[in-house]
């Protein structure tokens, strides 16, 4: 499997405290990798499959988008770390990160939104 080149920052930018420079700009790479409409539908498509995982060949007809443009936006999105990659034979199969993806949801919901952990 793909490993992420990008990680979400330890403290989110509405934490109540300032928030590191490299903090901010790995959190940016990540959510520019979401600012865009094909990228969101290839998260949904890929998440949608019955498998949780496709190819580029699975994805081109639906988005509409030829093959050399379904992998750029593939890659961008492995490289922030929403996507594993997995190499079988010719093919490369892709499939959701869901810690990235919780880890973005949680940066970016204001502390006192979030869920508090029961304790029994």
């Amino acid at each position: 499997m793909g490993t992420a080149k990008t990680a979400t920052p330890a403290i989110s930018p509405l934490a109540g405290e300032p928030i590191k420079r490299a903090d901010a700009e790995r959190l940016a790479g990540v959510l520019k990798a979401f600012a865009d409409p094909a990228r969101l539908r290839l998260l949904s498509l890929i998440q949608s499959a019955p498998e949780g995982e496709a190819s580029v060949s699975d994805l081109t007809a639906p988005l509409g988008l030829s093959q050399p443009t379904v992998s750029h936006h593939l890659r961008i999105l492995t490289e922030a770390g929403l996507l594993e990659r997995e190499k079988r034979g010719v093919w490369a199969y892709y499939r959701l990160v869901p810690s990235a993806i919780s880890a973005i949801a949680e940066s970016l919901t204001p502390p006192r939104k979030r869920p508090t952990k029961r304790v029994r």
